[in-house]
């Protein structure tokens, strides 16, 4: 593992503070991805597997009707007392989520691993009542590691209810938590960071949401949980071509993964994370957890 110190020379424009998803893409563009990355890899197999997940969701976020916001009084009152509209921990889900489960898991079934066919079947049959258990362990960050099979489905189910309800948000009255490292659109914690291009934004670093894909620009001179600038480093896998690094910080032992656009600019914040793997087994070694989930990989995030 390679480890050197961040040089960093900001832009001069100043940054769009908030990217909201762009849904109509978005999920696309990610199967796309784990489909590049599961050619020739030692995790080919599941790789391959989440891009179908992916595409699974693009078909249906393309499928659903808009979705109900918050009234217009309780989007002010977020704006107010500087919290998140979409706050997941507390905000009546649409019942389109389990839609977007039973959609997932039909669109799934017959071409999954045997042990992922039994987990849709039984989350197929399963009551109203516990697949809300479920989404709402998951959305407090409590998983029960005895569900951990079922999990995943539902969070790609969340993620795209989710997704589309941050896409139909106006940005323009949004704006970052008081918390730089949680979603200011549902307070959720990011997957990992991404270092984009583009005329108005190059260079500039945007954490990713785990939930709602919604992104949020932070300096990249900073911990994203303890926001110190004093010991923050980035590693890599020696040998790697640098797309995908773990920005580690000695202050509160946590480390989370960034992915350059600049390195290769069709790398996905959820998809390159989970193709890098033993880049987290050797942050792990070294004493460093994990800040933020990866919701298609149940257990990964310790914190």
């Amino acid at each position: 593992m390679q480890s050197q110190p961040i040089d960093f020379h900001p832009p001069a424009e100043e940054a769009a503070p908030i990217l909201l998803p762009v849904t109509t893409t978005l999920f696309a563009d990610r199967a796309d991805r784990f489909a590049h990355l599961a050619d020739n890899h030692s995790l080919g197999e599941w790789l391959s597997f989440l891009g179908r997940i992916s595409r699974a969701q693009h078909e249906i976020i393309k499928a659903l009707p808009a979705l109900p916001l918050p009234e217009a009084a309780a989007l002010e009152q977020a704006r107010i007392h500087g919290m998140p509209p979409l706050n997941a921990a507390s905000l009546r889900r649409p019942a389109a989520w389990r839609f977007a489960l039973q959609q997932l898991a039909q669109r799934l079934q017959n071409d999954a691993p045997d042990a992922a066919q039994a987990v849709l079947k039984t989350l197929l049959s399963a009551s109203d009542e516990e697949l809300d258990r479920l989404a709402d362990m998951l959305l407090k960050g409590e998983p029960d590691m005895a569900s951990a099979a079922q999990l995943p489905f539902v969070a790609a189910a969340l993620q795209v209810v989710f997704t589309r309800l941050a896409g139909q948000l106006d940005a323009r009255p949004l704006q970052k938590l008081d918390s730089h490292g949680v979603c200011p659109c549902c307070g959720s914690l990011p997957v990992s960071s991404v270092v984009r291009l583009g005329a108005a934004i190059n260079n500039l670093r945007y954490l990713h949401c785990s939930l709602c894909n919604t992104e949020w620009n932070v300096s990249r001179a900073t911990c994203t949980t303890c926001d110190t600038d004093k010991e923050v480093a980035l590693h890599e896998i020696e040998g790697s071509k640098g797309a995908v690094r773990a920005e580690t910080c000695d202050a509160c032992k946590s480390y989370l993964k960034i992915v350059y656009q600049e390195k290769d600019p069709k790398v996905d914040p959820v998809a390159d994370d989970l193709a890098t793997l033993p880049l987290d087994m050797l942050v792990d070694e070294a004493g460093y957890e994990r800040s933020g989930p990866n919701l298609l990989l149940i257990g990964a995030h310790s914190g």
